[in-house]
């Protein structure tokens, strides 16, 4: 399974979003450190979901890091978050 699409499946799973994009922007840090071949390392989450509602940005941020412990821990080496209610 290619990690974006795991990345999507854990987040739906979690929050129920009503918005959901995840960008594999490996491509654009092909070459530096902590860059893999074959990308699939650096992603950007953009998400909607209820269950954010009333949050602080860093509680937000803190539920989908827990959320995606496991990916975090492996392939995946940079997450930028746009996310919210």
């Amino acid at each position: 399974m290619r990690v974006a699409d795991r990345i999507t499946e854990v987040l739906q799973a979690e929050f129920s979003p009503h918005e959901l994009e995840v960008i594999d922007e490996s491509h654009l840090h092909a070459g530096h450190a902590g860059a893999p071949d074959g990308g699939q390392s650096h992603f950007q989450v953009r998400m909607r979901a209820e269950s954010l509602a009333g949050l602080s940005r860093v509680a937000q941020q803190r539920k989908i890091y827990a959320a995606l412990k496991q990916e975090m821990a492996g392939p995946i080496h940079a997450l930028a978050l746009d996310v919210g209610a």
